[in-house]
């Protein structure tokens, strides 16, 4: 290969990896198809693989769209959604269930979570973020500078966008607590007293205290949130569910878990709620210590998707002005806020468990 033909194909890598940056929005657009078609729920139906025509007896469909549909599957083939191979005996192409489509069907399945993600208001903001970046912290959000007020205000008085904030939290919590108290339910035993804390913006119900209760029935959970969140909470479980302001008090507790709240705010902000679990549980000696489930920016696995993933969500906070973390960030919040020592378990994927000790 000449040197002229090598700086050829340079350039034509270097344009397949600027398409591919590109039309990367597609594949998230692809997917949001398949959520609306249910396209995940047809193959299941048929034992976790079908023929096209198998999925189109199962879907809403306008027929003239059968060519187009072909055309979606090929990409969500390519991006690992479904597999894809001949079927036996026919000329046509069977598509089946792969682990990731695997998470759309079933009694656990992530697509409230997926479909809150995909949703208009969340990716219509994102089309904001170069103009988010010209202006001043910390107002507006990006998402506020989209649609003219933060996140959780339009979840106030929009009872659609409501449930589907509280759905996709509902779902990702299940999917995430029946693994951590699968894979390390030791941080939740021996524990008398576990307070937990939603905040406005990504609640969920107490959905984590719930799977939690279940598991260790002989524990007893607090949940705090705002006033109009707890009134809509759950009747008749082993949760009990209190009104009030993580910034202000908290109840005291053994333990305080902390399930996707921190990322939610700035350094100051989470040193003032750290600060206030410090004050609301015993020494380290005595079982006090503070649960956090968040990411750890750097924790975990070091494959490329692992990282991508986690860059990817740090900037996905920048939605309501949040922030993913890396171990020195989280570091100086705990000295901030008095604590002496923590230990992070990076065992949920992309998230990891932090046990912060007094």
């Amino acid at each position: 290969m000449t040197l002229t033909q090598s700086t050829n194909q340079a350039l034509l890598d270097a344009q397949l990896n600027l398409l591919d940056n590109t039309f990367g929005y597609i594949k998230s657009m692809a997917l949001k198809a398949a959520l609306d078609l249910r396209i995940a729920d047809a193959i299941d139906h048929h034992g976790g693989a079908a023929t096209l025509p198998q999925i189109v007896d199962r879907v809403t469909l306008h027929p003239s769209k059968i060519p187009s549909l072909r055309r979606l599957m090929c990409v969500l083939t390519v991006s690992g959604v479904f597999g894809v191979r001949p079927a036996d005996g026919s000329s046509e192409l069977l598509y089946a269930l792969t682990p990731t489509s695997h998470l759309l069907v079933g009694p656990r399945n992530l697509v409230s979570i997926t479909a809150m993600s995909l949703s208009p208001h969340f990716v219509a903001s994102y089309l904001e973020l170069g103009t988010w970046f010209q202006q001043e912290l910390p107002e507006p959000c990006i998402f506020k500078l989209a649609h003219g007020e933060p996140l959780w205000k339009l979840a106030e008085h929009d009872a659609t966008f409501d449930a589907l904030i509280n759905d996709g939290m509902v779902s990702d919590t299940s999917f995430i607590m029946d693994i951590a108290i699968k894979e390390n339910g030791e941080v939740f035993q021996g524990i008398t007293v576990v307070t937990l804390h939603t905040t406005a913006c990504c609640r969920g119900l107490g959905a984590a205290a719930q799977a939690i209760s279940k598991a260790f029935p002989h524990v007893e959970y607090t949940v705090l949130d705002l006033d109009h969140v707890i009134a809509k909470a759950p009747t008749g479980t082993n949760v009990k569910y209190i009104a009030g302001d993580i910034f202000e008090s908290i109840p005291p507790a053994n333990a305080v878990f902390l399930k996707w709240i921190l990322h939610d705010w700035g350094h100051d902000d989470c040193v003032k709620i750290l600060r206030n679990c410090k004050k609301a549980i015993p020494p380290r000696d005595a079982g006090g210590k503070v649960i956090i489930m968040d990411i750890v920016i750097g924790a975990g696995q070091s494959n490329v998707k692992h990282r991508e993933v986690q860059a990817l969500f740090d900037v996905y906070m920048m939605i309501i002005n949040g922030i993913e973390r890396d171990e020195l960030e989280w570091k100086m919040m705990f000295s901030e806020a008095g604590f002496t020592d923590y230990k992070i378990i990076p065992v949920l994927g992309v998230r990891s468990i932090i046990e912060v000790y007094p």
